[in-house]
């Protein structure tokens, strides 16, 4: 196929990255079984479309997702914009977030010994702190930069606040949120906050933890590891509900005479040219498909009836099943 991919431009420091990339998590984690040697071959063919943004963390797998990632893109890492996070770690059932500067050296660290490479062009605080102070932990991260080991710098789930604080400190030239039709809480403040500072948006989860795609009809479709079985989304009423939405986007994508899912991540890239979304798979099919939301052209009509179909708050249940995990703020500096 030839591919509709082309690039954008990430924060003010030129990032330029390609206007789709690809989230590699589920290729570690969370969606059920994957298979080491697709996960690799989808690995190329997304870099053989021009998807060259790839997305990683040292928490998926347990570093392996970096380990894969690294194997992968072994002897094309020129064609690649490598993006990693750090600040989470699992601890027992939930996360622990560790924003310490001396934490983000030893991480950066990790993540270049296991992607094999000697620079990150993206490097997010995966999630904010509530303990350490915002100034610290971007400063530390800056060291990086001036260093030559990070590029550029960007947060994820941040608040407005901790943005204005986190951009006072260093450049900042990436925002990763969740975004989609199901998902417009970004829309609220963050991202006028973002956009005031020159901040591109990352959007995760654009196709709604794939709900959107319309190939999820039961929940007797997840298989028995997949966490979405215990998403607040997808259990009881709340997920009979939001397949009603899923149904209506449905309907317009076939009068469009496009998948659910690409209509969907159109919408997205609709959102304008700082918007660089990345959704996950592990399989070429569906990157394949994902692909094709590039060519789509989506008219003022078409957005209309998306924004009356799925108008923010739309979904019913929350994004986590800990509130707490979105929009993180940092305690205050002592001076």
């Amino acid at each position: 196929m030839t591919s509709p991919v082309g690039t954008r431009t990430l924060g003010r420091d030129g990032l330029t990255v390609s206007s789709l990339g690809l989230g590699c998590m589920g290729m570690s984690q969370m969606y059920g079984a994957a298979d080491r040697q697709e996960s690799i071959a989808t690995i190329h063919r997304a870099l053989d479309l021009g998807v060259t943004f790839l997305d990683t963390s040292d928490v998926y797998g347990e570093g392996h997702n970096e380990e894969l990632v690294g194997e992968a893109i072994a002897g094309r890492r020129d064609e690649v914009q490598l993006a990693t996070k750090f600040s989470l770690s699992h601890d027992g059932p939930g996360m622990t977030i560790d924003g310490r500067p001396e934490n983000v050296r030893r991480c950066a660290e990790a993540s270049l010994r296991r992607l094999a490479v000697d620079v990150i062009d993206l490097y997010y605080q995966h999630r904010v702190d509530p303990q350490v102070p915002i100034e610290d932990t971007v400063g530390a991260m800056a060291e990086l930069v001036a260093e030559g080991k990070v590029r550029h710098l960007g947060l994820s789930e941040a608040s407005a606040a901790s943005i204005r604080r986190a951009v006072a400190v260093h450049p900042i030239a990436a925002l990763q949120s969740e975004w989609s039709l199901w998902t417009r809480d970004l829309e609220g403040e963050v991202l006028g906050v973002a956009r005031e500072h020159g901040i591109g948006i990352v959007p995760f989860s654009p196709l709604g933890r794939g709900f959107l795609t319309g190939a999820i009809t039961s929940p007797d479709d997840f298989a028995e590891d997949d966490w979405r079985r215990t998403h607040p989304r997808f259990t009881g009423e709340a997920f009979a509900a939001n397949l009603r939405l899923v149904e209506a986007v449905r309907d317009l994508a076939e009068q469009r005479d496009v998948t659910p899912g690409q209509l969907a991540l159109a919408w997205v890239l609709a959102q304008g040219d700082d918007v660089v979304p990345i959704p996950g798979t592990k399989r070429r099919s569906y990157l394949e498909e994902n692909v094709g939301a590039a060519a789509v052209e989506l008219t003022a009509d078409d957005l209309a009836r998306l924004d009356a179909i799925a108008p923010p708050g739309v979904a019913v249940g929350g994004r986590y099943a800990n509130s707490a995990y979105a929009y993180g703020d940092s305690p205050e500096r002592v001076a």
